[in-house]
């Protein structure tokens, strides 16, 4: 069992309770109902097979506590009934801690990345994937693309407030030091969390060298008032094949943090289809909340 009473100490819990922003309200759904759930809305399908319209099928990646299902109960269906093939992982996960993932290390969670992506391919018989994910979710898959061969298997990656340089969590994380043994904590009880602070061996390891890797399209959807993911332009990715887009340029109006981005924005699902499919892409404004 995760150690939760050591794990609650004065600057964990002050970090975990920031993260926690990103749990959905039905993450306490039993998994097999979840999957259940998953099944009858039409994806994780293993006898769909991608069309000529939609050669690749999208694996869906949770972010930080999140779980294959509850993190895509708006998304993935918004894929399927324009005719993807939608596919979602579990990854992360620590012994005892049931639902909520992302918690493990995160070059191991890539390795779970890796294996499902070939299971996927497998079951559709598609050359290559498209990768779409939220926070954590939007960055773990680099490593995958970067060290573990992804690149070969997968044509875009779209990440949905991804902390791809980290988060100093507004300014909370810069706090570890001052906290004797508190950076040991974190790092042992939940690497995962240790792993995506700003400045961390595994952040320099993933961006040394260049954030991108060729032969795979990038795209970066972020929002201005992300909260957990901060400062909110250290998501946006930089070499070639970057498409880095800020949600409120798409429409000014749009005021979605960093929970509301991935679960249910429907200006930041529009540029998600775009992204997936830019030769019939057509422009995100605030009437995207509609289509």
């Amino acid at each position: 069992m995760l150690p939760w009473k050591r794990l609650l100490g004065p600057l964990a819990a002050l970090l975990l309770a920031a993260t926690a922003a990103t749990v959905p309200a039905t993450a306490a759904h039993a998994e097999s109902t979840d999957a259940a759930t998953a099944s009858s809305s039409g994806w994780n399908d293993y006898h769909c097979k991608p069309s000529a319209a939609h050669p690749r099928p999208v694996v869906l990646v949770h972010g930080t506590f999140g779980n294959s299902i509850d993190n895509w109960l708006a998304l993935a269906p918004y894929l399927t009934v324009r005719g993807y093939c939608v596919f979602s992982v579990d990854y992360g996960q620590l012994p005892g801690v049931p639902l909520f993932n992302g918690l493990g290390p995160i070059d191991k969670s890539a390795g779970q990345l890796s294996a499902f992506v070939d299971k996927v391919l497998s079951a559709t018989g598609a050359a290559e994937a498209d990768l779409v994910g939220h926070s954590q979710g939007g960055m773990m898959p680099r490593y995958y693309l970067k060290f573990l061969g992804g690149a070969a298997k997968v044509n875009a990656l779209v990440g949905i407030a991804p902390d791809n340089h980290g988060t100093t969590l507004g300014g909370l994380a810069n706090l570890l030091p001052y906290f004797p043994g508190a950076e040991d904590l974190l790092s042992t009880a939940t690497p995962g969390l240790a792993d995506q602070i700003a400045g961390s061996a595994f952040l320099a390891k993933l961006n040394a060298g260049g954030d991108t890797v060729p032969g795979v399209r990038y795209t970066v959807i972020a929002t201005k008032y992300d909260e957990v993911v901060t400062p909110w332009r250290s998501q946006y990715l930089s070499g070639a094949d970057v498409h880095n887009v800020l949600l409120q340029d798409l429409c000014p109006l749009d005021l979605s943090e960093h929970v509301a981005i991935g679960l249910f924005d429907r200006i930041a699902f529009h540029e998600v289809a775009n992204a997936l499919d830019p030769a019939h892409a057509t422009a995100t404004t605030c009437a995207s909340a509609l289509s």
